[in-house]
């Protein structure tokens, strides 16, 4: 089987591949976090998409430096006042579990239904440290994204008040809708109690794009303006991190991508035919 055709059967697939990314990382001895519940969410099937992965998708770390720049943003944000995350297409992520949060911080995730359920029962006997919410719904239908946010950022018990500085995570999500459904979504969040907006973004996809490993959860949007496609829409970049670059400062790069981080890095804005993947905090302009 090649490029893992087979194996991603649609794109929630790919939450089970990222977790066997996050339970490799745990393993090692100096890993950049720790998350016990990686390997049981990733499960044989998560292994296998790795395995079957083209070699430039294969060593993991994208996902792990990805992972590790958003953990410290997270915390960055709840440090400035963040009182709610919204983390949509939450996929199998752990962070509630895992991140050193308040007990009374407020935690929402947001899914399709049947991962969510998946997730649920998977993880039935884990406590999270924080107040965790999850709901299933198509984040694609713009009328059920602005029924989710009506109520994830308001009262959602009687202990918790109304979100005041909250931040929305989309971490690998965006890459998979059209544009279209982008643009709805940056319009969408653009509310009062929304501070902040934490995504990564990748341009210049074309090899991955063309591989067969996406075939039934093709890669849709990829801005020509890198990240003043958002600044456009109202949201203004506060930290912008590129991945490769971290990832070599974190001793994670591969051997043969180390001499490019000492180059001089493609402009976010104006990436042009260069390959270019940051994670970037924004916040409402």
């Amino acid at each position: 089987m090649t490029g893992g055709e087979g194996l991603i059967t649609n794109v929630s697939d790919t939450a089970r591949w990222v977790a066997a990314y996050r339970a490799t990382e745990t393993a090692r001895a100096d890993a950049l976090f720790r998350d016990p519940l990686a390997q049981r969410l990733a499960g044989e099937r998560g292994h296998a998409i790795v395995a079957a992965a083209p070699r430039m998708l294969r060593g993991g770390w994208a996902v792990v430096t990805r992972t590790k720049l958003i953990d410290d943003l997270i915390a960055t944000a709840i440090g400035e006042g963040c009182d709610r995350v919204l983390n949509l297409a939450a996929g199998l992520d752990t962070r509630p579990y895992r991140l050193d949060l308040p007990a009374d911080f407020v935690w929402v995730e947001a899914d399709l239904p049947a991962l969510t359920t998946e997730k649920q029962a998977a993880l039935a006997d884990e406590k999270p440290h924080c107040t965790l919410i999850r709901r299933g719904v198509d984040l694609a239908d713009p009328s059920a994204l602005a029924q989710f946010l009506d109520a994830a950022l308001g009262p959602l018990g009687p202990e918790n008040s109304p979100a005041t500085k909250a931040l929305v995570l989309t971490e690998g999500l965006l890459m998979y809708l059209d544009e279209e459904t982008v643009r709805t979504m940056a319009t969408a969040l653009t509310r009062p109690e929304i501070s902040w907006w934490v995504m990564d973004i990748t341009m210049a996809m074309r090899r991955i794009r063309a591989s067969s490993m996406f075939v039934n959860a093709p890669l849709k949007f990829e801005p020509s303006n890198g990240i003043a496609y958002f600044e456009k829409l109202g949201w203004q970049p506060r930290e912008v991190e590129h991945l490769l670059v971290r990832a070599r400062k974190f001793h994670r790069a591969p051997w043969y991508l180390r001499p490019f981080t000492y180059l001089p890095q493609p402009n976010p804005r104006k990436p042009g035919r260069n390959p270019w993947s940051g994670i970037v905090r924004y916040q409402r302009g």
